[in-house]
């Protein structure tokens, strides 16, 4: 094979990346690309990291003797238009649940493209643990974790030794197409920052167990938005001997929501639980002043608002505040989930939707009528105050 267009989408990184070691390892020249695709709306602060990361992807594929092209418009136009100008059809990209993602593939496909695909989006591909019992997922997460756990897993790939480029091509600013500028200290984007960030937090992971609901502890991993943009490979991370197993287990989590969301594509838009879905009220209102953090209860307005300034959010108090709007305020889970998905750096579809069904009891919950009482939830994983005055003075 002598060329090869690599689609990146949620895998920007160079290690333990197999569409990118498996083409650098059969083709004699790669076109590293990605399409910035105008019918999806990003927040500033997504635009943002996904441009610190894209930036961060080209400079490791330079330093590899390649590049990135960065460009903007439907993605099956795109990458067709650079495809002929390589001289190629072959196009490789990494395997995806979504909705989104398996239009993109067939619109591929159908623009004449040879498309192959690669796993690394999670840990175990989704529809490779079965239920012994039939069925096509696992419903209930704990008997996917052992399935999960006994699962044979791939190797980790290594990144390339070298990357070649066909002649006459060369990358793209990342921030200049975006229109984006690095503004966050706090939760910088790209494989590098992902790399810092897990070194800070491996020394005090041992904790995990016991801190990562405290909210007012910097006990979690911070993780989410790279996992979510594929600047570090959940395989890695589970691989890590220096990562705990309650850890592990979250990403075990993340797995089991994409093998619900390949099974069941309608996960956004539809109770997962038959005949689930109740009479949600209809509060214009309630619904902005929870968005805007002013509901009057302390622990969900101090997660609202954590949520505006960082564009990420405690995962207690993600649960908090899922919790007060379906069951106290009696509000639609997907107008939360819209919500999140808008403004948080690390919602896809598969975790964000997932945990809201999950939430609100039309998921994957076995006990679907639970609810989590914020006042006694502050009391207990806030018990001085400190999260509450955080973000509310």
């Amino acid at each position: 094979m002598r060329t090869i267009v690599l689609l990146f989408t949620r895998d920007l990184r160079v290690h333990d990346n197999p569409m990118l070691a498996s083409a650098c390892a059969v083709a004699e020249r790669v076109v590293p690309l990605f399409v910035v695709d105008p019918a999806i709306r990003a927040s500033p602060p997504r635009r943002r990291f996904l441009a610190e990361s894209l930036a961060d992807l080209r400079e490791s594929l330079r330093r590899l003797g390649g590049d990135l092209l960065v460009r903007e418009g439907a993605p099956a136009e795109v990458v067709a238009k650079v495809a002929a100008e390589a001289g190629t059809r072959q196009v490789a990209l990494t395997s995806d649940v979504s909705a989104y993602a398996k239009a993109r593939e067939k619109s591929l496909r159908d623009h004449g493209l040879e498309v192959r695909t690669f796993p690394g989006v999670t840990v175990v591909p989704a529809g490779k643990v079965l239920p012994s019992t039939g069925g096509d997922h696992y419903k209930v997460f704990t008997p996917y974790w052992r399935a999960w756990e006994a699962a044979p897993w791939r190797d980790p790939s290594e990144a390339p030794a070298s990357i070649r480029l066909p002649d006459g091509f060369t990358g793209d600013d990342p921030r200049k197409v975006l229109g984006a500028a690095k503004t966050s200290p706090l939760m910088p984007g790209g494989e590098q920052a992902a790399q810092d960030r897990l070194d800070d937090w491996a020394p005090r992971s041992a904790d995990y167990a016991d801190l990562h609901d405290a909210l007012a502890v910097d006990g979690t991993s911070r993780l989410s938005p790279y996992l979510h943009f594929g600047c570090v490979s959940p395989l890695a991370l589970a691989t890590d001997p220096r990562v705990p197993s309650a850890f592990v287990r979250q990403l075990c989590w993340r797995d089991f929501y994409h093998q619900v969301l390949a099974a069941f594509p309608k996960l956004a838009t539809e109770a997962y639980r038959p005949n689930a879905d109740d009479d949600w009220a209809d509060d214009p209102e309630a619904l902005e002043k929870w968005k805007a953090g002013e509901t009057g209860v302390e622990v969900v307005d101090a997660g609202m608002r954590q949520l505006l300034a960082e564009g990420w959010m405690h995962n207690r108090a993600r649960m908090i505040t899922a919790s007060y709007l379906t069951k106290t305020l009696g509000l639609d889970w997907r107008a939360g989930a819209a919500w999140f998905a808008e403004r948080l750096l690390d919602a896809d579809v598969a975790n964000n939707c997932g945990n809201w069904q999950w939430t609100a009891g039309t998921g994957n919950d076995s006990k679907p009528y639970r609810r989590f009482n914020p006042v006694r939830q502050q009391a207990r994983f806030d018990p001085d105050g400190d999260y509450v005055r955080r973000w509310l003075g």
